[in-house]
């Protein structure tokens, strides 16, 4: 005969068995999916730092998020990062500061000329006000951002068959352009600036469409420019930073463990991209001069006679009437 009891009570074991194996989260149930696009080849500096930021999220989450990258425009294109995550077609990106443009002008404050050199300025700047202030007006417009990684306060203008150094150089070039604030400063030098993504100009400079470019100095080396131009110029005039963000709707549905290993990963890595980005722009123009192109640094009174130039172009086509603008400018003074 069958016992009866035994049979419930070997049930029961099972079924609490079972209920006690759902209740433990794996790594294959548990893991939220989060896809980051950036537009950074793999060799660049801050690619590695935002690899290095996908593994320490993960770390901290314990295993909740899993985070997967996407870098060289293999997900989304550079100019579609913002608006594929506002809208959730992905869950993360990358963009660098100038690529808010129009939209939110005042994340591009820091391609002021020669203005924001100072190293000490980015390590404090995650936890500044003026951060806060811009985490604030990107959430208005539609994403939550999560880390701020500095990129470069050295950058080039490169050329072919001579330097760009002095003021009556740029006469006439038609050169990489930014933003419409920076532009304006490079109009005031007489130049001809064009705006586009820094995954474009090798191609641009390659097929004569532009003149001339500009860059931070270890991405003319990491995106190869030495092999379409010539003479490099190394000069402090933009300080440019990468900062990621996630669609607002994913974010607020995360866990508080998982928000927090965002944060915690995110005052990790912009203190890992401030070394990488010291460490690169200092080895940049030794190998650009070992890929065999004439490289020049721009002397200390060269860099005033552009800046005389440049800085109040563009300071009068920044701020204007914008308080916002006003506001971003009074913050970081405080810094």
């Amino acid at each position: 005969m069958i016992d009866i009891r035994r049979t419930l009570t070997a049930a029961a074991s099972a079924l609490a068995l079972t209920t006690a194996a759902a209740a433990i989260p794996t790594t294959a149930s548990a893991a939220e999916v989060m896809r980051c696009s950036h537009q950074l080849p793999p060799a660049h500096h801050i690619a590695k730092v935002i690899d290095r930021w996908a593994e320490e999220v993960e770390s901290q989450s314990g295993g909740e998020l899993d985070v997967q990258i996407f870098g060289a425009n293999s997900l989304v294109g550079a100019k579609e990062n913002i608006v594929a995550t506002a809208k959730g077609d992905i869950e993360c990106a990358f963009s660098v500061s100038f690529q808010w443009g129009k939209t939110l002008p005042i994340m591009t404050v820091t391609v002021a000329p020669f203005a924001f050199g100072d190293l000490d300025m980015w390590r404090k700047w995650p936890e500044s006000d003026a951060a806060a202030f811009l985490t604030e007006k990107l959430r208005e417009k539609g994403v939550q951002n999560t880390v701020w990684l500095f990129t470069t306060n050295t950058s080039v203008f490169t050329s072919n068959g001579s330097f760009l150094v002095k003021p009556e150089d740029f006469k006439g070039v038609k050169i990489r352009g930014l933003v419409p604030a920076f532009n304006k400063s490079l109009e005031a030098l007489g130049a001809a600036p064009s705006s586009m993504s820094g995954s474009k100009v090798y191609q641009a400079l390659a097929t004569g469409v532009i003149d001339a470019g500009l860059t931070d100095a270890a991405a003319a080396v990491s995106r190869k420019y030495y092999e379409v131009q010539d003479h490099f110029t190394v000069v402090p005039v933009i300080s440019v930073y990468f900062h990621g963000y996630l669609n607002p709707g994913f974010y607020d549905g995360l866990s508080d463990n998982a928000k927090k290993a965002l944060d915690a990963a995110g005052k990790k890595a912009a203190m890992w991209a401030i070394e990488a980005s010291d460490e690169a722009g200092s080895a940049a123009p030794d190998q650009l001069r070992e890929k065999g192109v004439n490289v020049h640094v721009a002397t200390d009174a060269e860099v005033k006679a552009l800046e005389a130039i440049m800085r109040p172009a563009f300071d009068e086509a920044f701020s204007g009437d914008d308080p916002d603008s006003q506001k971003m400018v009074e913050l970081i003074g405080k810094m």
